[in-house]
């Protein structure tokens, strides 16, 4: 089916060709496969095409891939070209063969962090939201926002809402400010100085007050949330450690205020250090007294 954009792009083509349109020039085929056309990039769905082809092929020439994706080997070169000064492929200068670079290595690193995280975390999180009869979610921290990448429901929780996948405020956050109290001081001094949104007229905004909050954080080793994010919401969360570095994974329970109150907080919270504490373990971290 041919689209209004894809008329567009030809006549602007043809115009450029002095009429001879676009089916009798590699150019002109190039450019039409960047029009999208299903909601996807054309030109990076056929990198990625290439890294699957080497990845079941091995080591490959330039027309072997251009072959093996259907493509131009011109586009094919172009393509390999940028995936190479990116790291994702390299190229042998003996034989000019493309293969996947080490440059794949070190973004799965990050997926498989995640991985490991929630294959420790999932039957614990479970365990802890049954005896709470709570929400547990775990959160990792991604540039200055929280997000959650797990979520457990307990069947007597009160809350629906799925917050997986789901960036938070830093600051108004429990898991957020387990993120803030354990983070190198440049970073801290970087956020802290704002603008910090207020969510709710609890939110902590002002940089004095949160820097307490902070501190009494570190003292007890969990953080609590009370109605800063959404009224009716509190919240109390623990530091996950991978290392004795900042800390970049917490656990949080949350409930709703008229049956999780301030007052529950303590017993909470000793619970869930001592769950984040065992999730930290199974992650192979030893230190703080492991």
């Amino acid at each position: 089916m041919v689209t209004l954009d894809d008329e567009r792009m030809r006549s602007r083509l043809a115009a450029g060709t002095g009429g001879r349109g676009v089916s009798e020039g590699e150019d002109g085929r190039r450019v039409l496969d960047e029009v999208n056309k299903s909601g996807s990039v054309r030109s990076v769905n056929r990198a990625v095409a290439i890294m699957k082809f080497l990845s079941a092929s091995g080591a490959s020439t330039l027309t072997e891939i251009a072959d093996g994706v259907d493509i131009y080997k011109s586009t094919a070169h172009r393509l390999l070209a940028t995936l190479r000064d990116e790291g994702l492929v390299e190229q042998d200068e003996a034989n000019s063969k493309y293969d996947l670079g080490y440059g794949l290595v070190l973004l799965a690193s990050s997926v498989t962090s995640d991985l490991d995280i929630l294959r420790c975390a999932r039957p614990i999180c479970e365990r802890l939201s049954e005896q709470t009869g709570e929400t547990v979610t775990v959160s990792v921290l991604e540039d200055d926002e929280a997000v959650v990448i797990h979520q457990a429901v307990s069947k007597s929780s009160a809350i629906s809402v799925d917050w997986t996948g789901r960036y938070t405020q830093i600051h108004a956050t429990g898991a957020g400010k387990v993120f803030l109290a354990y983070m190198p001081e440049e970073r801290l001094k970087s956020i802290l100085r704002g603008p910090l949104k207020r969510s709710t007229e609890h939110t902590l905004v002002d940089p004095a007050r949160l820097r307490e909050d902070l501190a009494g954080i570190r003292a007890r080793d969990y953080a609590t949330c009370f109605e800063e994010l959404e009224i009716g919401l509190n919240v109390v969360s623990a530091p996950v450690r991978l290392s004795d570095g900042p800390v970049t994974t917490a656990i949080s329970v949350s409930g709703p205020a008229f049956r999780f109150p301030e007052g529950d907080v303590e017993e909470v919270g000793a619970l869930i250090r001592q769950t984040a504490a065992e999730i930290s373990r199974c992650l192979g971290f030893r230190g703080v007294g492991g």
